[in-house]
């Protein structure tokens, strides 16, 4: 209980937020001019195993249930000539000491085959996936993590890129190349096309001839924005509204080198319900 004449107890100290990251919002000229503050997601920290969990959670709902035929293995004319003949219990082809149809035979049925009843989705929780968002959000600003994806990041360049909106209205590849070369990014553009190879094994027959590592993110305010960089190797562009962790971290490997339009980054604002500072 305090009186009158009894000193005042001091207020406790109040705890600092995480301060917004800041960049300089470039032109298209590749000049730097203002600084802008980045959403508070930015600054989250650095969660490698929320982000992997979250990508193989994504991954996991685009598998298609496949299993196989109820007869697969199964299709062969066999009998079992029985006990006490000194030979194996498998059945073996009609008129022939071949074994056939069992699971230890060529061409027999397979033990444990994919069942199409398995339920291969994987769940997460709603506010994990949300903090694995955030934080891949925060590690496209750490040039270490986009070095180690094997981006070609210029030296002296800060993470994440934020360009004036006039780059959303760039349509051809001609144009997209002049402003890459200008913030001295198409290097790695030019990475991604030159380890472009053949895939090794039987995706070559299902229409997966090629593979491409993965360069540029594009982020932009509204679908159909900055065309002139889809045709570029390695390259994506993804409206705001529609980015998930897996475009931020391919594979579940964060710090990808990732590009934002200003009114990306307000949009962004906007979908992580912040108020600009």
């Amino acid at each position: 209980m305090t009186t009158p004449d009894s000193p005042a107890i001091a207020p406790s100290p109040v705890e600092h937020s995480t301060p917004h990251h800041r960049v300089h919002l470039v032109g298209v000229d590749g000049k730097p001019g203002a600084t802008l503050s980045l959403p508070l997601a930015f600054s989250s920290p650095f969660r490698p195993d929320l982000i992997h969990r979250a990508v193989v959670a994504a991954q996991s709902h685009r598998i298609q249930p496949h299993g196989t035929k109820l007869t697969a293995g199964a299709r062969h004319s066999v009998q079992w000539s029985g006990k006490g003949k000194g030979i194996s219990r498998s059945p073996r082809l009609m008129d022939s000491n071949r074994g056939a149809q069992a699971n230890n035979t060529v061409g027999g049925r397979p033990a444990h085959p994919p069942k199409v009843e398995r339920i291969w989705a994987k769940k997460i929780n709603r506010k994990e996936r949300q903090l694995a968002f955030a934080s891949a959000l925060g590690a496209t600003r750490e040039t270490k993590l986009a070095t180690a994806r094997g981006h070609t990041v210029p030296l002296g360049l800060h993470l994440p890129v934020v360009m004036e909106d006039p780059v959303e209205e760039i349509h051809t590849s001609a144009d997209a190349r002049t402003l890459l070369q200008r913030l001295k990014l198409w290097a790695d553009v030019t990475r991604a096309q030159d380890g472009t190879h053949i895939r090794a094994g039987r995706g070559k027959r299902r229409g997966r001839v090629r593979r491409t590592p993965r360069s540029l993110l594009i982020v932009t305010s509204a679908p159909g924005k900055a065309r002139g960089f889809r045709n570029l190797s390695g390259v994506e562009v993804v409206p705001v509204l529609r980015l998930a962790t897996e475009d931020l971290a391919p594979g579940g490997t964060a710090g990808r080198l990732t590009l934002f339009s200003h009114a990306a980054v307000e949009s962004l604002r906007a979908r992580l319900g912040e108020v600009a500072p």
